[in-house]
């Protein structure tokens, strides 16, 4: 016992020799960055961490090394410092374990570097990267009394901005503008640049923003948004601000709006209203985005999705005059310490349009051509109203929850009156058509979502939920009437259709789809995410048509033209990507796979088609930063296209009574791969952007149109699958931008966008090629209280053939410009003009030139202190050119289309913003 005890002590006295001769320490090199040039002499400091205390000091030796004893074990900082370098800082810390931390080669950067990669502050700039983010710092930009965050974006390098407001950064288009981190009124960019003042703003920050499912399990999906964050001053957060104008013009134009915003802290109200027959106000609510393309109503991961043919939904797209009328609110507020927070609009647009147009098409078939000239009168009226809202809380440290719901009603009302004639290609009368389509409606969309995120103690492991519904129900009902006189070879009439028909669709359709993610790291830098999902989609799509009784009522319902059809999916979906990502470097890759059942039943004649399929979505990305401003970028995506209802149902649509569309009920899917890559660069100092792009997909099985014309004309259309063919999408894009001289600012955009396509006319296959190359240069300038101008355009190249009809083609050339000119005169004057070219030369199959000129100019006068009333004078198309016209080329056929728009007026109008924020007048 006691040589146990006598042993035990010995043992303790020799262990504590030896912590006593292990003593804590750290070492490391300095040296340079570019050249690995050995530092001599650079300082090293460490720091307690806890409350930045010196606990030890030395100096690298000859050859960069350092080496630093006698420490304790605890939490450090080290810093080490080198005349002329940026500052380097480092936590680390020593423990039981790690006695001694080997720092390696510790690369120092020279400040000249780090000036020209990260931060440039000049005369009149001030620019800062953090990360993946450019943040441009307001105050250093002259801003002029009373403008807008539009004019101070085109002060920012890197940054411009078109005569529509489009603004693209760093060679991208920038999608979403928001008001410190948050949507303002959702969805519209200019509701923020174009009413905001400028000197509200403290910061504008540019950055990719990541999908809400990338940014939480920080594993690269491939969606990325260009997104510009408007970040305003503390004291322009309490107050209101706002802006009304109204103008009144020759020829009974007019425009007006109204904008009302307040803020409290974290709380916004914002309300506004506008009114125009210009399109200048209102008419930037793109509705087909928000409610998934009018009757169209998606599936589940390249799933069915049901579409409504008959009838157009209408919608501005520049055709007609229009008469608009649109308002919306916002509301969005944070509290309990910024873990609950709201964002809701609601918006409410009224669009009158009415026109006329021209399309002559010539069609290419295997025994010659059909020229054919159409001309239409539409009067297109429309109701929209959308009300959405997103509720955020964070539900403890580790776990969030993202709810959101929006819903949208639509009603319109549209009508439609042809004429067309056809010719055979000897000018031969081939038949003549008289139609008119009535269609009135409404549309009910509603769509919720929660998104659930777990994070777990260890690092990277996470969990997420994310739950959707989508409903929709459309009613719409209208009449056709048609008349078409058919000739024969001698261009003698010898038969007529008539067509007199009442048509009723009633289609609704229910979406839930679900997907659960989770996330294990293997390691510090590999992780894997696993995905399942179920989904289900029931719609019932119920499309009659009547024929009139001798009553004169429309009661005769023609069974060839109608049918009622359930039709009910299932989906399962799993599947993995792996994930690496180091430093500069981020690759992941791998594959869903979704088990789709679908069910259909003919309520008609009771007959029930059932299918099953599986659906493969593989997915590989690859991505390099050679800087924080520089990087590479590769990505590949595969995924099945399943045929639409439309295109396997045998439901003959008869609209137009020339041209019918017949279902397959035999189609396969199709596969569909894509492969894209960009190279991006920028630089501060030059003010210097490179951006390179393009894509390649081609398509395997895929799902083309069976056109049959007859000789009277009459065409068929059905979808089959084409083999031993693979269509294809190309394109290629560069962008590149500099500081040339004299402050002014020059680049030129390269494009190459090009395709390879098929079709079937008469049974027999049709290629058809089409390339266009264009090729752009732009030069603009800001001097503040000056002028400010901006000038671009250059010449483009169409190739278009096809196989058909070789001897014909649609080649062209082409050039396009744009500029503008702000001058800033005496006496708070503004001359503004601007200027848009347009040519196309004539072709072999349009024997006419066109060109069009559209110039524009606005004087304006400003009053008061803050230059916040202003009068000004507007001529639109001063030189009356305007001219509605479209020429395109698809499949078998060329098309130009000529249509009414908006032409020369004259406008008068006042413009008067208020502003009272942070308590006080604003200050110049």
């Amino acid at each position: 016992m006691k040589i146990t005890i006598s042993t035990l002590i010995l043992c303790f006295l020799c262990s504590l020799s030896i912590m006593a001769q292990t003593p804590y320490a750290v070492k490391g090199i300095a040296a340079d960055s570019s050249s690995n040039l050995k530092l001599h002499n650079t300082s090293v400091v460490i720091l307690n961490a806890k409350d930045s205390t010196l606990k030890a000091f030395t100096r690298a030796g000859t050859d960069g090394s350092f080496t630093v004893n006698g420490l304790a074990k605890g939490k450090y900082i080290l810093l080490l410092t080198y005349p002329n370098y940026a500052d380097y800082v480092e936590n680390f810390a020593l423990d039981s374990v790690n006695h001694e931390h080997s720092f390696g080669n510790i690369n120092l950067l020279l400040k000249s570097k780090l000036l020209a990669d990260v931060i440039v502050k000049g005369k009149k700039a001030a620019i800062k990267i953090k990360g993946d983010t450019t943040e441009f710092n307001a105050s250093s930009y002259e801003i002029q009394p009373n403008s807008k965050v539009e004019d101070l974006l085109k002060q920012l390098p890197g940054i411009q901005v078109d005569k529509d407001g489009k603004i693209t950064a760093q060679g991208q288009t920038v999608n979403k503008v928001l008001v410190d981190g948050e949507e303002f009124f959702g969805d519209d960019p200019t509701l923020v640049t174009k009413n905001i003042r400028a000197d509200m703003v403290d910061k504008v920050q540019l950055y990719d923003k990541k999908s809400d499912q990338a940014t939480f399990t920080g594993i690269d999906d491939g969606q990325k948004t260009k997104t510009l964050n408007i970040k305003l001053k503390a004291d322009k957060k309490n107050g209101t601000f706002g802006k009304a104008d109204a103008g009144v013009g020759t020829d009974g134009y007019y425009q007006g709006q109204l904008l009302y915003n307040t803020f409290k802290n974290k709380l916004k109200f914002s309300a506004y209203g506008t009114i125009s027959n210009t399109s200048k106000t209102g008419l930037s609510w793109d509705d087909s985005q928000k409610l998934g393309a009018s009757n169209n109503v998606e599936a589940f991961d390249g799933g069915f999705y049901v579409t409504n043919d008959d009838f157009n939904s209408g919608g501005y797209n520049g055709e007609g005059l229009p008469k608009t009328r649109s308002g919306g609110l916002h509301f969005d507020n944070k509290w309990n310490a910024d873990k609950e927070s709201i964002n809701t609009n609601y918006k409410v647009s009224s669009t009158d349009i009415e026109g006329t147009k021209n399309i002559q098409t010539q069609n290419s078939l295997p025994t010659g051509t059909i020229n054919t000239n159409s001309n239409e009168r539409f009067s297109n009226n429309s109701l929209r109203q959308k009300l959405d809202a997103t509720y955020q809380v964070a539900l403890d440290t580790t776990s969030n929850l993202k709810l959101s719901v929006d819903g949208t009603k639509k009603d319109l009302d549209n009508k439609s009156d042809f004429d067309a004639t056809s010719l055979r290609g000897n000018d031969v009368m081939l038949n003549k058509q008289i139609r008119s389509l009535t269609n009135k409606g409404d549309q009910d969309v509603l769509n919720a979502s929660a998104f659930y995120t777990k994070k777990f103690k260890k690092p990277s492991r996470t969990l997420s939920i994310n739950l959707t519904e989508a409903y929709n129900k459309s009613d719409t009902h209208g009449y056709l009437n048609s008349e078409i006189d058919y000739y024969n070879d001698l261009g003698l009439q010898d038969s007529t259709q008539k067509v007199n028909q009442f048509k009723k669709n009633d289609v609704t359709t229910s979406a839930f789809t679900s997907n659960i993610a989770y996330t294990e790291p293997f390691s510090k830098f590999t992780s894997i995410i696993i995905n399942y999902g179920i989904g289900f989609n029931n719609s019932n799509a119920d499309r009659r048509s009547y024929n009139q009784a001798g009553n004169g009522l429309y009661t005769d319902l023609d069974s060839t033209l109608s049918n009622h059809y359930k039709f009910n999916q299932t989906i399962n979906q799993g599947g993995a990507v792996f994930n690496y990502k180091k430093k500069k470097t981020t690759f992941n890759f791998g594959t869903k796979v979704a088990a789709v059942s679908f069910n259909q039943l003919n309520e008609y004649n009771g007959i029930n088609f059932k299918r099953s399929f599986v659906n493969w979505l593989p997915q590989a990305l690859y991505q390099y930063k050679f800087s924080q401003q520089a990087g590479i970028y590769l990505n590949y995506n595969g995924r099945t296209t399943q045929p639409t209802i439309d295109q396997i149902n045998p439901l003959r649509v008869n609209t137009d009574p020339l041209n019918i569309t017949l279902g397959n009920p035999l189609l396969k899917p199709s596969f569909r791969h894509s492969f894209s890559a960009n190279y991006n660069s920028y630089k501060v100092l030059s003010d210097q952007y490179i951006y390179l792009g393009g894509n390649y997909s081609f398509t395997t099985s895929a799902i083309v149109n069976n056109t049959v014309t007859d000789s009277a004309g009459k065409s068929t259309y059905q979808a089959i699958n084409l083999p031993n063919k693979r269509p294809a999408n190309y394109y290629l894009y560069g962008n590149y931008g500099r500081t040339l001289f004299a402050g002014i600012n020059g680049g030129i955009n390269i494009n190459l966008n090009g395709n390879d396509s098929y079709n079937y006319v008469n049974n027999i296959l049709n290629a058809s090629k089409s390339q266009t190359y264009s090729v752009a240069l732009n030069f603009r300038k800001y001097k503040a209280k000056k002028y400010s101008f901006y000038f671009g355009g250059g010449p483009n190249y169409t190739i278009s053939k096809t196989s058909l009809q070789s001897q014909i083609n649609n080649n062209g050339r082409g050039f396009t410009s744009y500029g503008y000119v702000d001058l800033y005169l005496p006496g708070k004057i503004q001359i503004s003009p601007n200027v848009n070219y347009e040519f196309r030369a004539k072709t072999e199959t349009f024997s006419d030139d066109y060109h069009r000129t559209l110039l524009n100019a606005t004087i304006s006068k400003a009053f008061l202190k803050q230059d916040n009333l202003k009068f000004s004078i507007t001529g639109n198309d001063l030189l009356n050119q305007n001219t509605g016209f479209n020429r395109s080329a698809f499949g078998n056929q060329i098309t130009q289309t000529t249509y009414t728009t908006i032409k020369r007026y004259f406008m008068f109008s006042i413009t008067y913003d208020f502003n009272k924020m942070g308590g006080g007048a604003p200050q110049k």
